[in-house]
């Protein structure tokens, strides 16, 4: 009997792509029906994504892509910028502060998403740049109808904009009122901005010469300097309840391109497993497949208590080292840490009960550098309207539906983002996690309608940590698309939405579609599940040991067997964990086949094969 799901693994032959919001799949679809590339519908459908979902990514933003060319191997395109050179501890601690704030200007790295969809289309597309805007011109210039997470978002800043951030209010707040879901809405500024790009590449002869061309306009050109501009004159609040001015400057900018890396990977089974470096927070899923790979997960139930508890345990294990070792231009030890006997050493500390302490190891004999451990709650909160900070009591992580990030008026939250995964019928396939530039993160710039990244609130304020605050490096993100081989040729592409979460939920799915035998859209559906038992990655940064939070679908005799191991479990809704975003490939002897799949959380990510 088939296993009932909220909708079908879809199957084709010309291609696929799948991603959170269906106007953003579509996009990318026309370009495959056009003749071109999966790499040109991932750029199409990333900029629609910009326009569609201004709550979880913008042009402002940061992506990296995990690109593989059929018959190559996989190379990843770090759409990561890098910290402004203003941005040193010494300017920090002469502000008073100790946590890098996660709204306003200061966070704010070099905008990196645009350099990098451009150099995916430059070096593996075959459309013109023309080609790949269409799409996201006319839902910014003739409208798009808004989803409820959009219109509640912004009604939840509604405070914030009217008194603190005027030209976010313009926007978002059309005649003074919050956007009605369901209803169109524009951004005739992005709009304006795209054109006038376009404007300036179409006066070059090659398609190679335009790209470069609108290139220079954002990185050493106009949308360069209305950035610098802004960061230098505008003094904007931000959750540390001051206004402080950004450090992101022009000079910041000029030359910036993506850098062109090679993956790291793992081998498990028959899979080979493809993640960005330990400028991202990829590693982790590397690890805790290693971790996995010596105990009993591909023979137990993976819907009970023991599936969960040892996920969760190698979970704690990874992450412990990736806040202990990863960082850009920190001395990583990769390789050991990725190698059999460290995982030998770290295989034994997965026991029975709930780990209660966070145990990074020492790869080399190195002793680690953690950051603090601060339980949630510690971190005081701002006052809108400048009076005193209050501490949040009794509270847990701050996640609702769909594993995005409640926020409150100050913006405060743990981080947005989207997912593009697409595959064509040469075999060609690529994932991209795009994120940053939310629509409340930090003010829209005039001129340019759209915010920056907050992605700098991930460097530590302290010395001696391998993400600590150093300029021009990238911080350590937690955005982390993946890439899968199957004995030896590309097999899947995907990703999720979810900061600190992204991994742990991709995880999930991989053990249930390898071992359970689950589809791709069954492994989606499956209950999820994550643990907050590491500093996270966003502002306030603080911890939640032996935390454990699930589905409400896994039932009450798990969630009991859990508590008396010691998990500090807590039941979300039962359909709150995720949004991936997966597409695959498999041969029919000569012939390929394509394969998608989408989340229904949120009900409005989608996937599109034929």
């Amino acid at each position: 009997m088939s296993q009932f799901t909220t909708r079908p693994e879809l199957r084709g032959t010309l291609g696929a792509v799948s991603a959170t919001h269906w106007l953003a799949s579509t996009a990318g679809m026309s370009l495959l029906e056009s003749g071109h590339t999966a790499f040109d519908a991932a750029v199409a459908a990333g900029f629609v994504l910009q326009i569609v979902e201004p709550h979880l990514n913008g042009p402002g933003g940061e992506v990296p892509i995990i690109v593989t060319p059929a018959g190559q191997r996989p190379i990843v395109i770090s759409g990561q910028g890098p910290s402004p050179a203003g941005a040193t501890l010494a300017k920090f601690a002469e502000l008073g502060l100790d946590l890098v704030p996660g709204t306003g200007l200061l966070p704010a790295c070099v905008p990196g998403a645009f350099g990098a969809w451009l150099t995916l289309l430059r070096d593996y597309g075959t459309a013109e740049l023309e080609d790949v805007l269409a799409p996201a011109i006319h839902y910014a210039e003739h409208g798009h109808p808004i989803v409820p997470r959009i219109a509640n978002t912004i009604g939840t800043m509604r405070e914030l904009f009217d008194t603190h951030w005027p030209s976010s209010a313009a926007l978002y707040l059309p005649n003074g009122k919050v956007p009605q879901a369901g209803k169109l809405f524009r951004n005739p500024e992005v709009a304006k901005l795209y054109r006038l790009i376009l404007q300036e590449a179409n006066g070059v002869q090659s398609r190679e010469a335009r790209i470069e061309a609108a290139l220079a306009y954002w990185y050493e050109g106009p949308v360069a300097e209305r950035i610098g501009q802004y960061c230098e004159t505008e003094s904007v609040w931000d959750v540390s309840g001051r206004h402080h001015k950004g450090l992101l400057r022009a000079d910041d900018m000029s030359g910036w391109r993506p850098k062109i890396e090679a993956p790291l990977s793992v081998q498990y089974d028959d899979y080979e497993v493809f993640k960005c470096g330990p400028w991202s927070q990829g590693p982790v899923l590397l690890q805790a497949l290693n971790l996995l790979s010596g105990t009993a997960i591909a023979e137990v139930d993976p819907l009970g208590a023991d599936f969960v508890h040892l996920v969760t345990e190698s979970t704690k294990l990874a992450m412990a080292d990736r806040d202990a070792w990863y960082g850009d231009d920190a001395d990583v030890p990769i390789e050991t840490l990725l190698s059999a006997p460290y995982t030998a050493q770290r295989q034994a500390l997965i026991g029975e009960t709930a780990s209660q302490v966070i145990e990074p190891g020492a790869p080399d004999g190195r002793n680690a550098n953690f950051p603090p451990q601060r339980p949630f709650g510690t971190i005081k909160q701002p006052g809108m309207g400048g009076g005193e900070p209050t501490v949040a009591k009794d509270i847990t992580p701050p996640t609702d539906r769909m594993g995005e990030p409640a926020l409150d008026q100050t913006g405060a939250q743990r981080g947005d983002t989207v997912q593009v995964s697409a595959v064509d019928r040469w075999g060609n396939m690529v994932s991209a996690t795009p994120s940053g530039g939310w629509l409340q993160s930090s003010p829209v710039i005039p001129g340019l309608g759209f915010s920056l990244t907050t992605r700098g609130q991930m460097f530590w304020l302290m010395e001696g940590l391998a993400s600590s605050l150093r300029p021009g490096v990238r911080p350590r993100t937690t955005l982390t698309p993946t890439t899968v081989f199957r004995n030896g040729m590309p097999y899947l592409a995907l990703g999720t939405p979810g900061g600190d979460q992204q991994d742990q939920w991709q995880l999930q799915f991989l053990l249930r579609h390898i071992h359970a035998g689950y589809n791709i859209q069954h492994a989606i559906d499956a209950p999820a599940f994550h643990t907050d038992h590491l500093p996270s990655s966003f502002w306030p940064r603080e911890v939640g040991l032996a935390s454990l939070t699930l589905e409400e679908r896994f039932g009450p005799e798990t969630v009991e067997n859990l508590r008396a191991r010691g998990h500090d479990v807590k039941i979300a809704d039962p359909w709150a964990e995720g949004r991936l975003s997966v597409v695959g490939r498999e041969l029919d002897g000569d012939d390929q086949i394509v394969m998608a799949g989408s989340n229904p959380r949120g009900m409005q990510g989608y996937a599109i094969a034929r």
